[in-house]
C-alpha cells in the first residue's frame, strides 16, 4: 500500500476539525442552519491555512447523502462525501485554475452549469488559485455568477485575492482566512506524533511549528520530512540537520556578542553560523526573529503570551534583553530589514551582514526621551552595566561652600579634589563629557563661581554650545552642597563668552549655529553624550 503524506491523511473532515479558523467555520455551520447558504463564496489566506478543506467541508455539509437536507455535521461515509475526499465526486467539480484559465474553458463550465446534478443537491465548482484566470475568463464567468441556476455554488479560493477584479468580488461572500497560530500547529503535530506512536523530545515542537510559518500543510510537511529520516526520537538538533533550521544558541550568542560590544566576538559568531552552511539571508532573518523577542521581553516582561518559546529560551531571552534597551532593538530590527533585501542581491553579501552587525556591536546603545530629559535635568542616563561610583569628599573644606577673598585656598581644595570631581562626572554624564574636561584646570573658587582655564577656545565652544556647561553646573550644585556656576577661560588667560547668536565655527550659517542651539539638539547631544561633527538639512 502506497505511503499516504500527513497533510492528507490528517487532513480536516468537518467543521469542528478544521485548525485555527474557528469564526470562519460557525459562521458557515450557521448559513446552513439557517438556510442562508450564498450561491458564490470567496475563500483567501496563505497557503496552507485551510481555503480548500473548507471548501471540501462545505461541499460535504451541502450534498450529505446521510440526511435530507444540508447538514452542519456530514456523516463523511456516504458515497458522496467520500467522493469528496478524493476528489472524484461528479457533482462536485474541482478546477486548477492556473491550467484552466482561458475563456474557452470558463464557456464551457458556463455550458454545463445548466443541467442539474446527477445525484446530489447542488452541483459545486471548487475553483482553486482563481485569480490565475484571465480577464477574458473573469468576465466569461461573470453573468452566471450573478444569477446562477437554484442548484449551482461556487467556492473559489486564492492566495492573491488582490488579483481578483472587483466585480467578481462583490458577486461573493468573502471569508479571509488567518495564519494558524504557532501553538495551535504545536499542538496538532503532537497530537499526530502521537496517532502515528512516533517518540519525540518536547524540544522539538515549537521551533518545527514556527518554521510552518501560520501554514498547517507546510508544517505537517516538514513533519513528514523529519520522521523520513528514521531517527528517533525526534528532537531539536535534526532541525538544523535534516531542515536547515538555524542552530538557536548559536544566534542567542551572536545576539549576546553584539550586546557585549564585543566585534572579534561578533565576527567569530558570523563565520560559526555561516560555517554550519547559513545563509546572510537566513541569518538576517534569525537575528530579526530572535531581537523580536527581545524586544518583546523588554517591553513586557519573560512570561509574555505574545513570545512562543519554551522555559529554556524564555530564561535565555530574558538574559540577552538586559543588554538592550528597547530603542536599540527597534532600531536593529528596522535596519536588518532593510539590509535584507540588499544582502539578497549583493555579491558582497557577507561584508555587508558583517558590517551591519559591527555597526550594533560598536555603537552605544539609545536612549529614550525620557532618559535624555532626565539627564538634561542632571540625572544619570541609563546604563545596561554595573559601575563603582567614586563621589567627591564626603564634606568639602568649608572653604569651598563659602566665599572668600582667599583665592588660593578655594583653588587648592577644588584642584585637591578635582580627580574626584572627573570620576564623577565621567559616571554621571559620561566619557566624552570627561575627555573634554581632562584638560581643564580649575584656577578660582570665588563667591560661588568655579573657573576653569582650557587649553583650547574650541573646547570652551563645544561646551557652551553642547548645554555641558549647565549639566556640570548641576552636577557640583549637588555634590558641593551649594550653587556652583563655571566661568570658562582659555589658556591665554581670556574669558570666553559667547554672544547670543553667534556663528558656530567653521559653518558660516546663521541658520545651522540655531539648529546647534536649538534645546532638542542640546538634549540628543547629551543624551548620547555626543558632539556635533556636521549639520546636513534635508532639502524639501
Amino acid at each position: 500500500m502506497s505511503y499516504t503524506v500527513l497533510a492528507r491523511k490528517y487532513r480536516s473532515q468537518t467543521f469542528d476539525d478544521v485548525i485555527g479558523q474557528d469564526p470562519i467555520a460557525q459562521t458557515l455551520k450557521n448559513a446552513i442552519k439557517t438556510d442562508r447558504v450564498a450561491h458564490a463564496y470567496l475563500f483567501t489566506g496563505t497557503r496552507g491555512v485551510g481555503k480548500t478543506t473548507m471548501a471540501r467541508i462545505l461541499a460535504k455539509a451541502l450534498n450529505c447523502l446521510a440526511v435530507d437536507e444540508p447538514t452542519t455535521e456530514p456523516c463523511c461515509k456516504c458515497d458522496s462525501c467520500l467522493a469528496v475526499n478524493t476528489g472524484d465526486d461528479i457533482d462536485v467539480i474541482e478546477i486548477d485554475g492556473a491550467s484552466n484559465n482561458r475563456v474557452d474553458e470558463i464557456r464551457e463550465l458556463r455550458e454545463n452549469a445548466i443541467y442539474r446534478p446527477a445525484r446530489s443537491r447542488f452541483k459545486i465548482y471548487i475553483i482553486d488559485e482563481v485569480h490565475m484566470l484571465t480577464v477574458s475568463a473573469f468576465n466569461a464567468l461573470l453573468k452566471t455568477l450573478e444569477e446562477p441556476p437554484s442548484h449551482i455554488k461556487f467556492i473559489f479560493a486564492t492566495t492573491e485575492p488582490n488579483k481578483v477584479i472587483a466585480t467578481i468580488q462583490s458577486r461573493c461572500q468573502r471569508f479571509d482566512f488567518s495564519n494558524i497560530g504557532p501553538t495551535a500547529i504545536a499542538e496538532q503535530l503532537k497530537s499526530i506524533l502521537k496517532q502515528e506512536k512516533i517518540k519525540y523530545e518536547d524540544d522539538l515542537i515549537l521551533p518545527l511549528a514556527k518554521m510552518a510559518n501560520g501554514s498547517m500543510r507546510d508544517g505537517l510537511s516538514l513533519l513528514d520530512r523529519l520522521i523520513s529520516a528514521g531517527v528517533e526520537p525526534l528532537s531539536a538538533s535534526l532541525l538544523e540537520q535534516y531542515l536547515g533550521c538555524p542552530n538557536s544558541e548559536k544566534i542567542w550568542n551572536l545576539i549576546e556578542k553584539i550586546g557585549d560590544s564585543d566585534a572579534a566576538g561578533t565576527l567569530s559568531a558570523i563565520e560559526d553560523l555561516i560555517g554550519t552552511g547559513l545563509g546572510e539571508v537566513q541569518i538576517v532573518d534569525s537575528l530579526i526573529d530572535y531581537m523580536r523577542d527581545l524586544m518583546v521581553v523588554k517591553s513586557t516582561g519573560a512570561d509574555s503570551k505574545l513570545l512562543i518559546l519554551t522555559d529554556q529560551q524564555r530564561k535565555r531571552a530574558g538574559e540577552l534583553a538586559e543588554k538592550f534597551d528597547v530603542a536599540a532593538l527597534i532600531y536593529n530590527i528596522a535596519t536588518l530589514q532593510k539590509l535584507r533585501w540588499v544582502v539578497r542581491n549583493s555579491d558582497t553579501s557577507r561584508a555587508l551582514l558583517e558590517a551591519a552587525l559591527l555597526r550594533f556591536a560598536l555603537s552605544e546603545h539609545f536612549l529614550n526621551v525620557d532618559e535624555l530629559l532626565s539627564q538634561l535635568k542632571g540625572g544619570s542616563p541609563a546604563t545596561t552595566g554595573k559601575k563603582k561610583v567614586t563621589r567627591i569628599v564626603n564634606s568639602p573644606p568649608a572653604d569651598v561652600h563659602q566665599a572668600t577673598s582667599t583665592e588660593s585656598t578655594d583653588a587648592q581644595s577644588i584642584k585637591d579634589n578635582w580627580q574626584d570631581a572627573l570620576r564623577l562626572i565621567k559616571t554621571k554624564l559620561g566619557p566624552g563629557t570627561n575627555g573634554l574636561l581632562s584638560s581643564a584646570v580649575p584656577v578660582r573658587f570665588d563667591q560661588g563661581i568655579l573657573t576653569l582655564k582650557f587649553d583650547m577656545s574650541t573646547k570652551v565652544d563645544i561646551f557652551e554650545k553642547s548645554g555641558r556647561k549647565e549639566q556640570i553646573e548641576a552636577l557640583l550644585s549637588k555634590e558641593f552642597s551649594t550653587p556652583v556656576k563655571l566661568k570658562l577661560e582659555t589658556a591665554a588667560g581670556g574669558q570666553t563668552q559667547p554672544e547670543s547668536g553667534a556663528i558656530p565655527p567653521k559653518t558660516g550659517s546663521q541658520r545651522r549655529n540655531e539648529i546647534a542651539n536649538d534645546p532638542a539638539v542640546k538634549t540628543v547631544l547629551m543624551g548620547l553624550d555626543a558632539i556635533i561633527t556636521g549639520i546636513e538639512e534635508a532639502e524639501e
